[in-house]
């Protein structure tokens, strides 16, 4: 099992989830984050004077997965998300060690 962590722009989170859909992606956990990379945060005026803004706005989706829906999702992920401007995101993959589900007692990939 892999987990997929991806770190959107807000406005692109409709567009992500609906691709993850069409690639039979059903749950992921949703978190709204802060962050920066490259773009060091940006500057902005607020009442004639200017403020830099160093964490910018962002999305962080986490998805547990086969194997298998790996390759799909991230592509999914990376086509939806992107605008090609700086700050789209990034896409990172861990390996899962156990999974289980709570209500039923399932474990592995029959938990996720």
């Amino acid at each position: 099992m892999k987990k997929i962590e991806a770190i959107i722009k807000p406005f692109k989170l409709e567009d992500v989830k609906e691709a993850l859909g069409q690639v039979g992606i059903q749950g992921m956990t949703v978190s709204e984050v802060k962050g920066f990379g490259r773009q060091k945060g940006h500057s902005e005026i607020y009442r004639g004077s200017e403020y830099t803004v160093d964490f910018v706005p962002k999305i962080k989706l986490e998805i547990v997965l086969e194997d298998a829906a790996l390759e799909g999702a991230i592509a999914a992920i990376a086509k939806a998300a992107k605008t090609g401007k700086i700050g789209d995101g990034k896409i990172f993959v861990v390996n899962v060690e156990a999974a289980v589900r709570i209500r039923t007692d399932e474990k592995g990939e029959e938990a996720v």
